[in-house]
C-alpha cells in the first residue's frame, strides 16, 4: 500500500484493502471464544469525576512523576518494567477528585500483544485524558511508535469524530452527499470500503473533506476520541536552547519529575484538556459553599445533570432554579432543567411546593 502511487485509479484498490485491514485489526483486538482471563492488577474502579492515565515505554519517568504528583508509591527503579500493574493514585485539584493510574510500560508491537501491552491498552482506553511520557532525549521517535500503537487500538489522540454522518437502510443502494469537494474519496471508493463490510444500502453524508481511514473509523464505531498531553520528562538533562525547540511541539509539556519543575504548568494543561466545569451550590438564604463545587464536563453541564449529580430524587420536586454567573444573562436568572452552566457558576434549586 505504502508503495501504490495515490490517484482516482486507485483510490478503488486502497479503499479496499484499507477496509480489509480494519476488519483483521478487529479481529485480532476482539479475539473470539472464552480465551483467558482478565489480566490481573489491570481492573480499577473508578473513583473521582475523571481519569488520567500515564502510557510511555518503560524508564521514562512515570512512576516518579505519579508519587510525586499523588503521593502514591509507586515501585521506582533505575531498571525496565518496575511497575508491573496499574497504580492508582488520586489528586484534588481545583476542588475536583481526578484519579491518576501509573500504567505499566507499553513496548513495540504492544497493541498485538506484545509485553501484555494489549491489557495497558484496554485501560487507556477507559481514561479521560492520557499522559504520553517521554524521555526528552528522544521524543519525537517515541512520540511516534506510541501513537502508531494507540492508533491501532482504537484509541484516536487529539481529534473529533469525522464529520460523516453514515445511515444503513433496507433498499435504495449506496447514496454518497457532500457539502464540500472531496479530494481524497470518490463514489466508488466509499462504495468499495461499504462492499467490503457487505454493506450495499446506505446513506452517506460528509460534512468536511475526510478520508478512507475516517470513513472506516465511522463505520466500526468502536473508536475512542481521547485529549493527550506528551509529558516531556528530565529537562534537566538539555541545554536551554534545546528547552526552547522542545516547548514547540504541540500538546507538550516540558517537566523534570525527578526536580519537581514544571508541575504547575503540568496540572493546568491537564484542566484545560479535561475541560470540567465547577458550579457551587447555594442553600437558601446563606452564602454560596465554595468549599466543595459539583463538577463536571462542561460538554454536559446542565442543571439537570447539576442535580443529579447531587442526588437522583432532586428532579422529582424540581422545581427551577436560580443561577448566578457567566451562564446567567441576570444575576440571579431563573432557569429550567436544561439551561447549561458554565464554570464556577452558582446555583440555587427551587422545589415545588
Amino acid at each position: 500500500m505504502a508503495r501504490t502511487q495515490k490517484n482516482k485509479a486507485t483510490s478503488y484498490h486502497l479503499g479496499t484493502l484499507k477496509a480489509k485491514l480494519a476488519k483483521l485489526r478487529r479481529e485480532l483486538l476482539t479475539p473470539s471464544g472464552g480465551g483467558g482471563g482478565a489480566g490481573v492488577g489491570f481492573d480499577v474502579a473508578k473513583t473521582g469525576v475523571a481519569r488520567v492515565g500515564f502510557v510511555g515505554f518503560p524508564s521514562v519517568g512515570k512512576s516518579t512523576l505519579m508519587s510525586k504528583i499523588t503521593g502514591t508509591h509507586s515501585e521506582v527503579g533505575a531498571y525496565e518494567f518496575t511497575t508491573l500493574t496499574t497504580v492508582p493514585g488520586v489528586i484534588q485539584y481545583k476542588g475536583a477528585k481526578i484519579q491518576m493510574l501509573d500504567l505499566p510500560g507499553i513496548i513495540e508491537g504492544a497493541k498485538d500483544g506484545k509485553g501484555r501491552g494489549r491489557q495497558v491498552i484496554a485501560v487507556a482506553r477507559t481514561c479521560s485524558l492520557i499522559f504520553i511520557v517521554l524521555d526528552v532525549l528522544k521524543p519525537l521517535g517515541d512520540k511516534k511508535i506510541i501513537e502508531r500503537e494507540l492508533e491501532g487500538f482504537g484509541i484516536r489522540l487529539n481529534k473529533t469524530p469525522p464529520p460523516i454522518v453514515f445511515k444503513k437502510k433496507d433498499k435504495g443502494g449506496i447514496n454518497v452527499t457532500s457539502t464540500v469537494a472531496l479530494t481524497y474519496l470518490d463514489t466508488e471508493s466509499v462504495k468499495a470500503i461499504l462492499s467490503e463490510y457487505r454493506i450495499h444500502n446506505a446513506d452517506v453524508s460528509f460534512k468536511a473533506d475526510c478520508t478512507a481511514d475516517d470513513l472506516i473509523d465511522v463505520i466500526e464505531g468502536n473508536r475512542i476520541y481521547i485529549p493527550c498531553i506528551y509529558v516531556l520528562n528530565k529537562i534537566d538533562q538539555i541545554s536551554i536552547e534545546e528547552l526552547e525547540i522542545v516547548y514547540r511541539i504541540p500538546h507538550s509539556i516540558p517537566i523534570s519529575a525527578h526536580h519537581g519543575w514544571n508541575f504547575d504548568d503540568l496540572l493546568e494543561k491537564m484542566w484545560e484538556y479535561l475541560n470540567l466545569a465547577r458550579i457551587y451550590t447555594k442553600p437558601k438564604g446563606q452564602l454560596p459553599d465554595y468549599s466543595s463545587p459539583i463538577v463536571i464536563a462542561k460538554s454536559e453541564a446542565t442543571v439537570e445533570k447539576f442535580c443529579n449529580s447531587i442526588h437522583k430524587a432532586i428532579m422529582k420536586e424540581f422545581k427551577c432554579a436560580l443561577v448566578w454567573g457567566s451562564s446567567a444573562k441576570h444575576q440571579p436568572q431563573r432557569v429550567g432543567r436544561d439551561h447549561v452552566l458554565m464554570d464556577e457558576d452558582v446555583v440555587q434549586i427551587l422545589k415545588k411546593t
